[in-house]
């Protein structure tokens, strides 16, 4: 498949500006800022933490099922826009239920806004259902059950939040039954913490692919690894800069992992938190790191290799 693929895209951190206003109006939620400061991070948040913040604002107004919905059947449009043939959303249902909307309902509102996208644009799209580490294991596992349950929507698992904090292990039992029912699973690592952090996302989590894993590249037994099993690496140029887990782009360890075998991927993170789109991390690439069309024919080459669903514009 030619065309771009955007792997690694969080839907509570890519909607519109615009949208969240909307949603605010709607919903009587006052704004003491315009909304772009209150959305969009900037260039040096110094922590993940930090960065996180920008998408309290967002998850607030997506309390609602139509909120959802056209949420991610925007996202599909802007992937359209931006020239991507196949994006894959990540959620975490369980932050949608303020208002009292099940972790099936959160999922349906998302899937029914990526088919409506689908049909509209012709991209293929994925969705993928976030475990958090800060939660229980007790409410992982729910979020697994549902990705399970809802296999005929969900294509994913994955487990996000600061791997600094908070370690993945406690979450095995929602990865283990994710792995038993062939749903396959990403977990972001290697961004906030170490190469330790990226070892227990393969070993003790099962992952196919490490969201992230930035600081991998220190450990030259990890990147074996990876590249001995073919484990694709969702990296993300511009936030990896936002967030302090990489000093700038010229350093980005993409350059140098890709050219050292392993299945690099260029992704997003969030489109809106980030203003950024995945033409603006290639171009960050080209103009702070060299990168050569070839190159990004590779990245685009291992996303299409690794990504995890691939539904086209007809499926429901």
């Amino acid at each position: 498949m030619t065309g771009r693929h955007d792997l690694h895209c969080h839907l509570d951190g890519s909607v519109r500006p615009g949208t969240v206003a909307d949603l605010a109006r709607e919903q009587g939620i006052p704004l003491d800022r315009p909304v772009t400061e209150l959305v969009i991070a900037p260039a040096d948040c110094g922590s993940l933490t930090r960065y996180l913040t920008y998408l309290d604002l967002p998850l607030r107004v997506l309390q609602t099922p139509e909120a959802l919905r056209r949420a991610a059947r925007e996202l599909v449009e802007d992937w359209s826009a931006d020239g991507v043939v196949h994006g894959e959303a990540r959620f975490a249902p369980q932050l949608h239920g303020r208002q009292g909307m099940t972790l099936d309902e959160a999922v349906s509102a998302v899937a029914s806004g990526l088919a409506e996208g689908r049909a509209a644009t012709g991209v293929r799209t994925a969705l993928l259902l976030c475990c958090l580490r800060h939660q229980s294991p007790e409410e992982s596992l729910a979020v697994a059950e549902t990705a399970v349950r809802r296999r005929d929507v969900v294509d994913g698992l994955d487990l996000a939040g600061d791997e600094r904090l908070y370690p993945g292990a406690p979450h095995r039992p929602a990865f283990d039954l994710a792995h038993g029912a062939g749903l396959p699973c990403t977990v972001h690592a290697g961004e906030a913490a170490g190469p330790e952090s990226v070892w227990e996302a393969i070993d003790v989590l099962g992952a196919r692919r490490i969201g992230h894993g930035v600081r991998s590249a220190g450990d030259g037994a990890l990147l074996e690894r990876l590249r001995r099993d073919r484990i694709t690496l969702e990296m993300c140029p511009v936030s990896n800069v936002q967030t302090g887990a990489v000093p700038a782009p010229a350093g980005h360890p993409a350059t140098r992992l890709l050219a050292a075998g392993l299945a690099v991927t260029i992704g997003t993170d969030a489109r809106t938190t980030s203003a950024t789109s995945l033409a603006r991390e290639f171009a960050v690439l080209r103009e702070s790191a060299g990168w050569t069309a070839e190159q990004e024919r590779l990245a685009q080459e291992h996303a299409g290799a690794g990504a995890f669903g691939n539904r086209p514009a007809d499926a429901p």
